[in-house]
């Protein structure tokens, strides 16, 4: 005779009704969490287990006491505008890409600048894809009131190349307006590199030996750079600085590990550097391109972002945003990547909010069709 199935009591059945879906929802929790707000090395380990001082979530509202903008530039063509609020303060570093581009970068700016002043600008190297706008007629000196103007020490541009002559002329009409003027290098000979522009929340110019040198083969090196910290959370940004200059950037400063990286030169080949990214270990990399655009190569690999830069990248993270993607060389037409990417943070958690797709530069068409996945982006 069969023996008789033991009944559970029911205090047992509804124990384990709860421990199934608790279980349950923990897994479909994981299952849908985006590695967008995860570290590469442990797909579940908060950002903070790399000593960051914030935790990471999901949110799709721009806010928080820090917001840092990359912007879209309504064109075709490659350049690099960063829009960063602190607080009540406003900072707005480049404006690229074209003069054309500046109503796009007012109308951005419109949302967030309420007073129509800038408290501070930067403008990092003296090319067009990152200083046109102020050197346009009815350009950003001319549309918003600026507290501050730190650029760039050194250039090979000649005196009278019109959009440098330009600038100059627009720059100067804005000190003589009132505003105060620093070279990056003044920065640092006059010992006025750190700049509070919130509570807690600091702006450091970073040395640079190309701040006092001419690189010769170009404009690049002589990018000012600047590291922005928020309590334990850094965020690094080197304008086009290229290999040569990062390494003298890694001597000459005591870089820490960052939450946020804005891609060197636009994700090219000739910077991001293994010496640089060693040090900072980012988290989180924003590129501002316009992805697979034959703007100045037409070989794939160089176009940005490069697969040199991806493979240098993707031991560190593989949370890389692109603000832009090519449709039509010949056209010179354009559409969105991540479109503007924001990265937000409220002193505890950190977040990035994007105006189009939410997809990591691994998970988009244009990566799989005309990149090689790195080892480190493989699952």
């Amino acid at each position: 005779m069969a023996s008789k199935a033991r009944r559970l009591s029911p205090a047992l059945v509804v124990f384990l009704a709860i421990l199934c879906f608790i279980v349950g929802a923990a897994a479909g929790f994981l299952g849908a969490a985006r590695n967008n707000f995860l570290s590469p090395v442990d797909e579940y380990a908060e950002l903070n287990s790399h000593g960051k001082g914030g935790s990471i979530h999901t949110s799709t509202e721009i806010s928080g006491d820090l917001q840092i903008h990359f912007l879209e530039l309504g064109n075709y063509y490659t350049g690099d505008c960063v829009y960063i609020k602190a607080g009540d303060t406003d900072v707005l570093i480049d404006a690229g890409s074209k003069t054309s581009s500046v109503p796009t970068i007012s109308s951005y700016l419109d949302q967030y600048v309420t007073d129509n002043k800038l408290e501070y600008v930067i403008v990092t190297h003296a090319h067009e894809d990152h200083y046109a706008g102020f050197a346009a007629k009815n350009g950003i000196f001319d549309l918003y009131e600026c507290g501050v103007i730190i650029d760039f020490a050194q250039t090979n541009q000649k005196p009278t190349a019109t959009m440098y002559k330009n600038y100059i002329a627009n720059r100067d009409a804005e000190i003589a307006a009132g505003a105060t003027h620093y070279t990056a290098l003044d920065c640092i000979e006059q010992n006025k590199t750190d700049f509070e522009l919130a509570d807690g929340i600091n702006m450091k110019i970073l040395d640079s030996y190309y701040y006092a040198n001419k690189d010769s083969s170009g404009e690049n090196n002589h990018s000012v750079c600047m590291l922005l910290t928020e309590g334990e959370n850094n965020y690094l940004f080197t304008g086009d600085l290229e290999a040569k200059g990062e390494k003298k950037l890694v001597e000459m400063n005591d870089l820490p590990e960052v939450v946020l990286y804005k891609a060197g030169h636009h994700g090219s080949k000739t910077s991001s550097s293994t010496e640089l990214l060693s040090v900072i270990k980012p988290q989180i990399v924003c590129v501002c391109c316009c992805a697979g655009s034959a703007e100045y190569t037409s070989t794939e690999n160089n176009k940005f972002p490069t697969q040199e830069f991806i493979d240098r990248v993707a031991p560190f993270t593989d949370r890389v945003y692109v603000t832009t993607i090519f449709e039509s060389d010949e056209d010179k037409t354009f559409n969105s990547m991540n479109g503007n990417i924001t990265v937000c943070s409220d002193g505890e958690k950190i977040w990035v909010v994007c105006s189009a797709s939410d997809l990591l530069l691994r998970e988009t068409p244009w990566f799989e069709e005309k990149r090689t996945c790195p080892a480190a982006w493989q699952k």
